[in-house]
């Protein structure tokens, strides 16, 4: 689950940034939204989810000739929403903020009553969000990749590693490292990443998995060191930290978020869909969201999208068969 700083979050509930009147003119002949657009989210209010689709509502409500609604359906790390939405009419008016792990682990790890690939339809995405690899810092036993994997070789499923959660992208990330690197950890599940952050602080794990805003003033203070991200390329905003694939263990597990609705969508409506989120994503209320998060353009198309949510995907299942 993606989530940013609690002085972010505020900013993004609370701040109305005004958008300027002119927008480029988009096309409004064919499909077009006769009610009001469902937008859900699988996780409760004030989460980071919540606040990307909310933040993305308010820099695209003048594009949509209807309301777009946000609406929270949390539980089952945001299985329950991805179920409500691929049983929905597939009619343009209902869509999910998807990418995270109900797309991309969950379904690795147990059943759930939809099928990932092909209940859905991608539309676009807007966020790809770093997961950092992180160490206690002041008194801790790491403080690089290097010497961390050497003592997983050494001492076979004793380096204890914190997850969100059991079949989270945060657990998967390191079901990977360990099928790519040959080693064994041990999994302590947590219920997120700050319960996560407060058991490295407290020496309980010896490892821990941090998204790119969740790092902050621990970071900064060097109470928690990120050692390691599972990206394609370093992170603008930590730019000395080595990506995994660097390290040589070629390990990717963003948590990217955009929106997908039920597998029978026309063209012509995620055409419509597409183009006006994407106009979205240049207004100040986006672009200032993205600036305090500290995170660069996400942007994909659809099919882009769907592809790097299957691979990721296609990954964790194979991880899973060979454990």
């Amino acid at each position: 689950m993606f989530r940013m700083p609690r002085r972010a979050m505020l900013a993004g509930l609370l701040a109305t940034p005004a958008l300027p009147r002119a927008r480029p003119a988009l096309a409004q002949e064919g499909w077009q939204p006769t009610r009001p657009v469902q937008l859900i989210a699988g996780f409760a209010p004030g989460g980071g989810s919540d606040i990307i689709a909310r933040t993305i509502a308010e820099a695209c409500a003048p594009l949509f000739p209807q309301p777009l609604v946000v609406v929270n359906r949390p539980g089952a790390g945001g299985a329950l929403a991805a179920d409500f939405v691929a049983r929905a009419a597939p009619d343009g008016h209902t869509l999910l903020l998807a990418g995270g792990s109900e797309s991309t682990s969950i379904p690795a790890h147990r059943e759930v009553p939809y099928d990932p690939k092909s209940s859905f339809r991608a539309v676009i995405r807007l966020t790809r969000n770093g997961h950092f690899i992180c160490v206690r810092g002041k008194g801790g036993r790491f403080s690089d990749m290097r010497q961390v994997m050497a003592a997983a070789k050494a001492e076979p499923g004793r380096i204890t590693h914190g997850s969100a959660g059991a079949g989270t992208l945060s657990h998967s990330l390191f079901l990977l490292l360990e099928r790519r690197a040959g080693v064994e950890f041990l999994h302590v599940p947590y219920t997120g990443g700050g319960p996560v952050a407060q058991a490295l602080l407290s020496g309980e794990i010896d490892l821990g998995v941090q998204a790119s805003d969740e790092l902050g003033g621990l970071a900064a203070s060097g109470d928690i060191v990120p050692i390691a991200l599972a990206s394609a390329e370093r992170s603008p905003a930590w730019p000395e930290v080595p990506t995994l694939r660097e390290l040589g263990w070629d390990v990717q597990a963003d948590n990217q978020k955009g929106w997908i609705g039920p597998a029978g969508l026309t063209d012509a409506m995620v055409t419509y869909h597409h183009d006006r989120f994407r106009e979205g994503m240049k207004a100040p209320a986006w672009t200032r969201f993205m600036e305090r998060i500290r995170e660069v353009d996400g942007y994909a198309s659809g099919p882009d999208f769907q592809r790097a949510m299957d691979t990721l995907l296609d990954d964790i299942r194979g991880a899973l068969r060979r454990s």
